[in-house]
């Protein structure tokens, strides 16, 4: 329904017109702030068209998805870090491995050193036992 008054030439006048008969007491599409702060403003939910209710279900289903996608994105985001923090632990287990191998190479070096020194110390004593005999002979016979 159109409506009409005369205004005086000088007076600022403003207009306001409705595309449909009912009293505009539907929120303006700006009424729905931005749910998701953190999500793309592509993947925001669009304001719905309140005359509609599949689009409202839309809008609704929507924001469903979109929470579920959050919480997909942070839980995507945690396993990040967890496998962040288990390479980081598996880097030091090799590390703690590679010294654990080191030690245990040099171990088996100087056991076989140790072996060989000893052997060694044995085939000195046995050598020094028979110069003290050959000694003790030549001092017995002169």
């Amino acid at each position: 329904m159109i409506t009409t008054a005369r205004v005086p030439a000088d007076k600022r006048i403003r207009i306001a017109f409705s595309l449909n008969d009912s009293p505009d007491d539907t929120p303006p599409e700006n009424a729905f702030p931005l749910a998701f702060p953190d999500l793309e403003q592509q993947l925001q939910p669009l304001p719905p068209c309140h005359e509609s209710k599949e689009s409202m279900q839309v809008f609704r289903q929507h924001c469903r998805i979109a929470e579920e996608y959050y919480e997909v994105k942070k839980e995507i985001a945690l396993l990040e870090e967890r496998k962040k923090e288990l390479i980081s632990r598996l880097d030091q287990v090799e590390k703690e491995s590679m010294d654990a191998a080191q030690l245990t190479k040099e171990y088996a070096d100087l056991t076989e050193e140790n072996r060989t020194l000893r052997l060694a110390q044995t085939q000195c004593v046995e050598q020094l036992e028979k110069l003290r005999i050959q000694y003790q002979k030549r001092q017995g016979s002169s």
